[in-house]
């Protein structure tokens, strides 16, 4: 892959999706392109990108877009703000919301094991709960959806005693049991549209974790205003630990010796009202 050819990808992404491919990945990338490459029919990947440069299709872009966005996640990543959820959170929500159904949402779930996770963590409280997990990319959507992982996936983040309380061994695959998915629904979801759309629905909870740290300032803000205006008032937002605002919203402020964790800030709530 030329300089130029991975500078036209930077732009398409950034202007897609609001993350900035840095250069010292344009090896990675072309080692992710390969086989989106061959899946099209293509010889190479240069091959490929002169065909859509010289005539875009909007199908092939969006398989290539979704080839070099990040998706690695596994089981509970990020311990402790697992246990503020399961320790602090739920409980609370539990007592305020009596007779409703918490609504939580893995917003940038690539395969899923995050939603997953959610679920197990309020079913393990006997919580009535409904979990949307939602990505960018179909082949990840579509692992998510299926709730199959190897053993391994699993038991990067879960114990044996849990992989085998929620999951039921299907060949060589391990498949998310019934209860689970009950609960958890998955859909495609561009995180930098959302602020431009009313909202179908509003979350008690709402987990964006990893996914702002490669973005440009500009889509930061609309991804944060979306997030805004489908969290309930008193809900929770909840980032990656070391993601920080930075500024990019005044909508949010963090929770002290909570990493990650946020809070609409009540002066916003006062101007909103």
């Amino acid at each position: 892959m030329s300089p130029e050819d991975f500078d036209r990808l930077q732009a398409l992404v950034a202007t897609r999706t609001g993350n900035r491919l840095r250069r010292d990945r344009l090896n990675l990338a072309e080692h992710r392109l390969g086989p989106v490459a061959r899946r099209a029919g293509f010889d190479s990947v240069d091959v490929m990108l002169a065909a859509l440069w010289s005539k875009p299709v909007a199908s092939l872009a969006w398989e290539i877009i979704e080839s070099l966005l990040n998706g690695e996640t596994w089981f509970r990543r990020d311990r402790a703000a697992f246990r503020t959820m399961t320790e602090e959170l739920l409980p609370a929500l539990s007592q305020a919301r009596q007779g409703r159904t918490l609504k939580i949402w893995s917003a940038g779930c690539s395969t899923g094991q995050e939603a997953w996770s959610l679920a197990m963590a309020a079913l393990d409280l006997k919580l009535d709960v409904e979990v949307l997990g939602s990505d960018l990319n179909r082949i990840a959507l579509e692992k998510a959806y299926q709730g199959a992982y190897t053993g391994f996936e699993i038991q990067r983040g879960l114990s044996a005693a849990t992989m085998v309380r929620w999951f039921q061994p299907q060949g060589e695959l391990w498949t998310a049991a019934d209860p689970l998915k009950r609960v958890v629904r998955f859909e495609r979801a561009n995180l930098v549209d959302l602020s431009a759309t009313e909202p179908d629905d509003r979350f008690d909870v709402i987990f964006c974790r990893n996914v702002l740290t490669g973005m440009e300032p500009a889509a930061r803000a609309l991804v944060l205003e979306g997030l805004e205006r489908r969290l309930v008032d008193d809900g929770c937002l909840f980032l990656g630990a070391d993601e920080s605002l930075n500024g990019d919203s005044l909508a949010f402020r963090p929770v002290s010796g909570r990493r990650g964790l946020h809070v609409k800030s009540p002066t916003f709530l006062q101007r909103a009202a």
